[in-house]
This record gives structure tokens, sequence and C-alpha cells, in this order.
């Protein structure tokens, strides 16, 4: 997410604290935040489709013996 978006959510939500938001502002606000979580849940789709599991096949042994 670009720079300028992540400080526009800072300032309405310390506007939020401050004094409120017009409804004009609080769509903002909940547009901002869903793009910001979408792309949150994308970035960590993409890591976890990623991941790799290597087993280690004399570990794997080990923990049959114990």
């Amino acid at each position: 997410m670009e720079k300028a978006k992540i400080d526009r959510i800072n300032e309405l939500a310390h506007k939020s604290k401050r004094e409120g938001l017009t409804d004009a502002e609080k769509e903002e606000q909940r547009m901002l935040r869903q793009e910001f979580l979408a792309e949150i849940r994308a970035d960590f789709k993409a890591t976890l489709e990623s991941i790799e599991i290597v087993e280690d096949s004399a570990q794997r042994s080990d923990e049959f013996i114990s």
C-alpha cells in the first residue's frame, strides 16, 4: 500500500479520536482499511503458499526411536 494511503489512515484515526469524523470521512476510512487488510491477506497468503516443508530423515527416524 502506498505510504500516502497509510498516512491518510493514520490521519483519519487521529482525527476520529480528537474530534470525530464526518460521514464521508468514515466511509473513506472504511474503504482504506478494507484495502489495507486485503493487501495484508494477499501478502500472508503468498507467504504461506511459498513455504516448503522439508523433513530431515535422520531427525524423523530419531523420533520413532525415542
